[in-house]
């Protein structure tokens, strides 16, 4: 389901879990009202969605558009996507990606794409599973802090 401001302290929650699970829990930098001012504000640019089974929420996805100069189309780039141990192998990882998938079959984009740490195995063989292929020939680059401010000064 589309996930609400309600549900702002659980998709933080859900995003301690994957920062523990990824080894990363000191880079989490988000709080509660950032989840609910960047995810549900007026000038929100993400999305979330929320996976439940048996009516507890099971994992958590989040999501938003891009825009492919090659394909002259918007495209979607998952953010993140985590589903707890105690409910994984149950469907909820594969319903909340067919979710997304739906959604970009429906707006007509031109790709679905994400990134997966190299050490998670498990990750990468379900993706493989539904069809997905590594892009082998991108590597990410990425600018933050005192770089990011530098970079942006005249």
């Amino acid at each position: 389901r589309k996930a609400t401001i309600e549900d702002a302290q659980l998709i933080f929650d859900f995003i301690m879990e994957l920062a523990v699970y990824e080894k990363a829990a000191h880079e989490v930098v988000a709080s509660v009202p950032q989840i609910r001012e960047t995810l549900f504000g007026p000038d929100a640019r993400a999305y979330a969605l929320v996976c439940s089974i048996d009516d507890k929420p099971a994992g958590y996805a989040v999501y938003f558009y891009n825009y492919s100069t090659w394909l002259g189309r918007n495209g979607i780039y998952l953010e993140d996507v985590y589903v707890s141990p105690a409910y994984r192998e149950q469907g909820a990882g594969k319903a909340l990606l067919r979710h997304i998938a739906k959604i970009a079959v429906e707006e007509n984009c031109g790709r679905f794409e994400w990134s997966v740490l190299d050490w998670n195995t498990p990750a990468i063989k379900f993706y493989e599973a539904l069809g997905a292929k590594p892009q082998s020939e991108w590597t990410i680059y990425r600018l933050t802090g005192d770089a990011l401010k530098a970079l942006a000064e005249p």
